[in-house]
């Protein structure tokens, strides 16, 4: 199936242009069709750059709400990987979560053992028992609101994993502008190395798509040398179009990553909703060769749900975006899940999640 099957765009494009080869191969799933190609090179590929603004980008864009339902609708049946395969993926998986913590009653205490679990995913004896000892295994990122990066900056010193801050006035985004600049800038500058930036929903519902583009330009030049994801809250757009325009409009203003939700909306992350941003960043590439990635957020807590993310990643993108470089998933039990999901298949026993905790 072509995606022009169920996105359809005015916009012209050229052929993908091939993935550079790896010079470092990380931890790659076992035993399936994805890791015949080379893995991509963690923060290896050019950060995307704003275009300038034409409605020719996003105006033409139709979505076939049916062909993409059938799409997603194959999904369950085609996700093959068993066992070892199946828990090399799930090792994968864990290196692209954005370990998350995103309450009213959050604590300092709370977010370090929330960055410990984070260096630490999952347990010494299963990672022995699963051939990945010598192995450094950690999540892709801890996420948290302003108040606490520098509490977390300074739980990861020497780790390597990046702290992402949510911002711009997280989760309604409704604070003045010059307010959601000046948060991007503090966390910057306590250390955040990823900003998660909230779009302004009505810009989108009231098709105000200049506005919605000079918004997402003030953020990426305010955020410097941080990477940008931009959250559209996609269970507010009321329709799949809507979807597919944000993200179009919020990759041309230069965002690095397209997410779909806060976490706190009614609806939050789906497949639907995945397929559609996925073909919005394949035509992306294709116009400008900058590859932009995606996060899914909200509602992914299985071990099976990230399978069934990571088999639509790679079938729709490719094998470049089954690293933390271009995929995150944002989540807060997931990772559990999946320590059990690990155990099991190291003893044939499913434990209680209390054996897992988080934070």
């Amino acid at each position: 199936m072509t995606s022009t099957s169920l996105v359809r765009s005015s916009g012209a494009v050229r052929s993908r242009p091939a993935p550079p080869a790896s010079a470092v191969a990380a931890l790659a799933p076992a035993s399936t069709a994805a890791s015949t190609e080379a893995p991509a090179q963690p923060h290896a590929a050019a950060r995307n750059t704003a275009q300038p603004f034409d409605s020719g980008w996003f105006e033409g864009i139709r979505i076939n709400l049916s062909a993409a339902e059938r799409r997603v609708a194959t999904l369950p049946g085609r996700r093959s990987v068993k066992k070892d395969a199946q828990a090399g993926w799930l090792l994968k998986a864990i290196t692209c979560i954005d370990l998350t913590t995103l309450n009213g009653d959050d604590t300092a205490e709370r977010v370090r053992r929330l960055c410990a679990k984070a260096v630490t995913p999952v347990r010494a004896d299963l990672l022995a028992a699963l051939g990945f000892a010598d192995r450094t295994l950690h999540t892709g990122a801890v996420c948290v609101y302003h108040r606490f990066v520098s509490t977390a900056v300074e739980a990861l010193a020497g780790t390597g994993i990046p702290v992402a801050a949510v911002s711009t006035g997280f989760p309604a985004g409704l604070i003045p502008h010059e307010l959601k600049l000046k948060e991007i800038e503090a966390s910057v500058r306590d250390g955040a190395a990823e900003i998660d930036i909230v779009i302004t929903r009505e810009h989108v519902l009231t098709g105000q798509w200049q506005k919605l583009y000079d918004e997402m330009r003030d953020f990426r030049s305010a955020a410097g040398d941080a990477h940008v994801k931009a959250i559209l809250a996609t269970g507010e757009l009321k329709t799949l179009r809507n979807v597919a325009k944000a993200s179009m409009v919020c990759m041309v203003a230069g965002a690095d990553f397209i997410k779909t939700s806060t976490g706190k909306e009614g609806v939050n992350a789906t497949p639907l909703v995945t397929l559609v941003m996925l073909r919005m960043i394949r035509q992306y590439e294709a116009r400008t060769g900058f590859r932009v990635g995606y996060k899914p957020a909200g509602g992914v807590s299985t071990a099976k749900t990230a399978l069934d993310y990571q088999v639509l990643m790679k079938e729709e993108l490719g094998r470049a975006w089954l690293e933390p470089d271009l995929f995150r998933i944002g989540a807060s039990t997931l990772l559990a899940d999946i320590e059990r999901q690990l155990e099991h298949h190291v003893t044939g026993r499913y434990s209680a999640f209390n054996r897992h905790p988080i934070g």
